[in-house]
């Protein structure tokens, strides 16, 4: 394993985190064997930083992961999890929030501690309620060795957060076709010149540089002179920067966690990429780029929809729809799945409940009704 030194933090974390999102499941539960070898094995080989957090899997993740984490796996790493910020009332919610997620995790104290997705929308009101009091108790008292925060809005409320308080860390989404979007590039080097520990999420836009990729995709990775996965790119492109301490990955299986684990020795070290490495990069990301229907990463925070449409599948098949040449196989596993289980995008009723919580600022309603009209 590689490790680099997280900013301001002097922590030396590995440079592959162990993103707690998307373990695999049984049904809509979380697959405890698969997910806790899965777990154990990305430590045993290395990786220090688990990152979850208050809703993933249902508010199953974190309980699940202070399970794992006994037996002195606990001490082994560097335990990340996050404020639920749309849940916060008052000042006392922060602390009543905190405390359920110690107990959750089964711990004395967490070491990065995260507001999670911070927004237009969310940070004058969380900021408002008390947040940097909150912040400051909870270092001061111990419990959370460092805080910051995770981000999905414009590079000019980034800046604007980072100057606002004294940070130790944060979280953007960043990969080879995000360079401008949200925080982006600017964002990155505006905290790396802040000396905060950087950390990345989405470095394969949810499976989507890596999975089902196009003819086109593929053309430009067979014919480039240097040889790498679809994940090595992805990846490549991330650790290549210096200024990024841990890229998460969101892993749903042990081959994933074991292909991750040979790709971080592989291309972990930073300014190294070859100027075919770059242009191959460019030709992907072109590429990508040019297909793209919907902006979505499958993070689920716009589920449960009040009529139970099922909008990350939805937008996976719109996606799929432009970048792929399948329809008929996408329009079969919409009416076999979408619609048999009566979550297809026909069932929205326009509330506009998701689009307020979406982290890319989706128009959804819009979104949905275009996958109505090309899968009906």
């Amino acid at each position: 394993m590689i490790y680099r030194k997280l900013g301001k933090t002097n922590e030396l974390v590995s440079l592959l985190g162990f993103g707690c999102m998307r373990f695999p499941q049984i049904g809509s539960k979380i697959d405890e064997e698969k997910s806790y070898e899965m777990i154990r094995d990305a430590i045993d080989n290395g990786v220090n930083y688990i990152d979850t957090a208050y809703p993933y899997h249902d508010g199953e993740s974190e309980p699940f992961v202070g399970r794992v984490l006994k037996g002195g796996y606990r001490e082994k790493v560097n335990l990340a999890t996050k404020l639920p910020t749309w849940l916060i009332n008052s000042r006392e919610d922060m602390d009543k929030y905190f405390q359920e997620q110690l107990k959750r995790l089964q711990t004395d104290y967490i070491d990065f501690y995260l507001i999670h997705n911070l927004n237009k929308d969310n940070y004058k009101y969380i900021k408002d309620k008390g947040l940097f009091e909150f912040l400051d108790k909870i270092k001061e008292e111990k419990l959370a060795r460092f805080v910051g925060f995770s981000f999905h809005d414009t590079v000019e409320l980034y800046k604007e957060i980072i100057d606002d308080y004294n940070w130790d860390f944060t979280q953007i989404q960043y990969n080879y076709i995000d360079e401008e979007y949200q925080a982006g590039t600017e964002g990155l080097m505006y905290a790396a010149d802040k000396n905060l520990g950087i950390i990345i999420m989405e470095p394969l836009r949810g499976g989507g540089l890596v999975n089902n990729i196009s003819d086109n995709i593929k053309e430009i990775i067979d014919n480039s002179p240097v040889k790498k996965t679809p994940a090595q790119w992805g990846f490549k492109f991330l650790f290549d920067k210096n200024e990024i301490g841990v890229v998460l990955s969101g892993m749903s299986s042990i081959e994933q966690v074991k292909e991750n684990l040979k790709i971080v020795d592989i291309e972990g070290k930073p300014n190294t990429m070859t100027t075919d490495e770059k242009e191959t990069i460019n030709k992907l990301r072109d590429e990508f780029k040019s297909k793209i229907k919907v902006n979505c990463t499958g993070c689920k925070y716009c589920v449960p929809c009040p009529m139970g449409v099922d909008i990350p599948s939805c937008f996976e098949l719109l996606n799929n729809f432009s970048m792929f040449n399948n329809l008929e196989q996408l329009k079969l596993n919409y009416y076999s799945v979408l619609q048999e289980e009566k979550c297809d995008a026909s069932k929205c009723q326009q509330c506009g409940k998701c689009e307020e919580q979406c982290p890319q600022h989706i128009k959804i309603r819009n979104k949905l009704k275009e996958v109505e009209d090309i899968f009906k």
